[in-house]
C-alpha cells in the first residue's frame, strides 16, 4: 500500500522521519541485545559458541522472506535499488576483496559500521575516531577531490580493479541467473523461501539459541527494520494531478513539476529504495557536514546514522550502561585507526559493510551480496585466528606461520601446511 503525499516536502519530510524512526529503534535493540556481527564471528571463532551468529542469520531470513514475498505483490522494488545491488555488471573482485578489508578492519576497530555507531551512542570515545576516519575515507571514494575529477576508487582501485568485472548481461540476482528474466520473480520467490526456511531452522535448530530472548530479538529487530526501510522507500510517492510519482522520479521531472529550486536534493540516487548500509551512510554525513548542512544534502543514510547513535544513548541511559571509553593505549590507537582505514576502503568497494551487504544486501538474493559476506566472514575469522595464535604465542610466531595455521584451521589449506600448533 503506497503513502501518498500531495507534495514532494511532505512526502520527504515522511520519509527522512520514518527512516529516523526505525534506525532509532535498531540502535537501541542492537544495544540492548548486544546484537554484533564481529561478535558473532569472534564468539564462533574463538569460544565455538554459534548464538549471536544464528541471530545473524535470523535477521537475514526476516529481511530475505519480507523482500521476496512483498516484491511480487507490487509492495516493494529492490531492482531500482541505491545502491544497485542486483546490477547487471558483477564487480566479484570488488565485492570480495573490499569484504575481506572490511572483515580485517572491524576486527581492528572492535566492531563494524553499525557497532561503531551503537558503540558512540553508549559513550565510547574511540569510535568517534572510527567514524570519522572512515567518513572521510568512504566520502571521497565516491566524491572527487576539490578542484579535480579524481576519487579516492579512480586513483586507488578503478584501472586494475574494474576490469576484472563481468558484464551478466541482466540482473546478477539468482532468480535472473537461473530463472531467466520472464521468470526472475517466481524464481526468486521460491530460491528465497527455501533460504529463509533454512536458516530459521538453523538458528532455532539450537536449544540455547532458542532460550535466548536478547539473541531473537536482535535477530528479529534487526531484520524487520530492515525490511522496513525496504518498504518506506518503496511506497512514499507524491499524486500531481491523479499522476503518482516516486520520490526519486519526482526529483528527475522536477523541472517540469516544481515551481521553483527550493527544497530540490542535490541528487536523486539517495531517494530510490533502499536500506541500512552504513558506511556510504558515514561518508554521506561527511558530505552533508562540508555543504554546510544544507537540506538539500539530507539523505536516508544521513538521518539513519544520528538514529542509531541516539536510540542507543537512550538504552545505554535506561540500562545505566552509558560510559566513556578511551583508547588504553597508542597501541589501541593505531588499531583502531588502521581498522578504521580498511572499513572505509573495503565498504564501499565491497557495496556495504556486515549490515549493508551482510543483510540488506542478501535480502535482494544478489550474487555480489553473497561473495562480500563471504568475503567479510573471511577477513574478520581470519585476523581473530591471527591475532590470537600470536598471542598465545607470544609474539615470537610470525604473521606468515599465524596466517598459514589459520587456514588450516578453518580448512582452506591442508594440514601439511600447519606452522603452528593448534591452539
Amino acid at each position: 500500500m503506497n503513502m501518498i503525499f500531495d507534495s514532494f516536502a511532505s512526502a520527504q519530510s515522511f520519509f527522512l522521519w520514518a527512516i529516523f524512526s526505525a534506525s532509532l529503534i535498531l540502535g537501541l535493540v542492537v544495544n540492548k541485545t548486544n546484537f554484533c556481527t564481529m561478535g558473532a564471528i569472534s564468539d564462533w571463532v574463538n569460544m565455538g559458541d554459534l548464538g549471536r551468529f544464528r541471530a545473524w542469520m535470523l535477521a537475514i531470513a526476516i529481511a530475505l522472506l519480507g523482500v521476496v514475498v512483498l516484491e511480487p505483490r507490487g509492495l516493494l522494488d529492490a531492482g531500482a535499488s541505491f545502491p544497485p545491488y542486483r546490477g547487471s555488471l558483477l564487480i566479484w573482485a570488488e565485492n570480495f576483496l573490499g569484504g575481506l578489508m572490511f572483515g580485517i578492519g572491524m576486527t581492528f576497530a572492535s566492531g563494524c559500521g553499525n557497532k561503531c555507531l551503537v558503540r558512540i551512542g553508549g559513550g565510547n570515545l574511540k569510535s568517534i575516531l572510527v567514524f570519522l576516519v572512515i567518513a572521510v575515507i568512504a566520502y571521497f571514494m565516491v566524491n572527487p577531490f576539490p578542484g579535480t575529477d579524481k576519487t579516492l576508487f579512480t586513483v586507488l582501485f578503478y584501472d586494475w580493479i574494474r576490469p576484472l568485472a563481468v558484464d551478466l548481461g541482466r540482473n546478477q540476482d539468482l532468480g535472473t541467473l537461473v530463472g531467466g528474466v520472464e521468470n526472475a520473480l517466481d524464481t526468486r520467490l521460491w530460491i528465497g523461501l527455501a533460504l529463509a526456511l533454512a536458516l530459521l531452522v538453523y538458528a532455532f535448530s539450537s536449544a540455547d539459541f532458542r532460550r535466548s530472548l536478547d539473541n531473537i530479538l536482535g535477530g528479529l529487530v534487526v531484520g524487520l527494520m530492515v525490511l522496513a526501510a525496504w518498504y518506506i522507500t518503496s511506497n512514499t510517492v507524491i499524486d500531481i494531478d491523479g499522476e503518482q510519482y516516486s520520490l526519486q522520479s519526482y526529483v528527475q521531472e522536477w523541472d517540469f513539476l516544481a515551481e521553483s529550486d527550493a527544497g530540490k536534493p542535490a541528487d536523486s540516487r539517495p531517494l530510490a529504495p533502499q536500506s541500512f548500509t552504513f558506511i556510504n551512510p558515514m561518508g554521506q554525513t561527511a558530505g552533508y557536514s562540508a555543504s554546510g548542512f544544507q537540506r538539500a544534502y539530507v539523505t536516508f543514510g544521513v538521518v539513519a546514522v544520528p538514529g542509531v547513535i541516539l536510540g542507543s544513548f537512550l538504552w545505554s541511559l535506561l540500562s545505566r550502561s552509558f560510559r566513556f571509553e578511551w583508547f588504553s593505549s597508542w597501541r589501541d590507537f593505531f588499531n583502531h585507526l588502521q581498522g578504521a582505514v580498511l572499513m572505509g576502503f573495503g565498504g564501499v568497494l565491497a557495496l556495504g559493510c556486515t549490515i549493508g551487504q551482510g543483510v540488506t544486501g542478501i535480502s535482494t538474493l544478489a550474487l555480489g551480496s553473497f561473495i562480500a559476506f563471504a568475503g567479510i566472514v573471511l577477513g574478520t575469522a581470519l585476523t581473530m585466528k591471527v591475532q590470537y595464535y600470536r598471542l598465545v604465542y607470544e609474539g615470537e610466531a610470525g604473521v606468515g606461520a599465524a596466517l598459514l595455521s589459520a587456514l588450516v584451521d578453518l580448512h582452506l589449506l591442508p594440514e601439511k601446511l600447519r606452522r603452528l600448533d593448534a591452539v
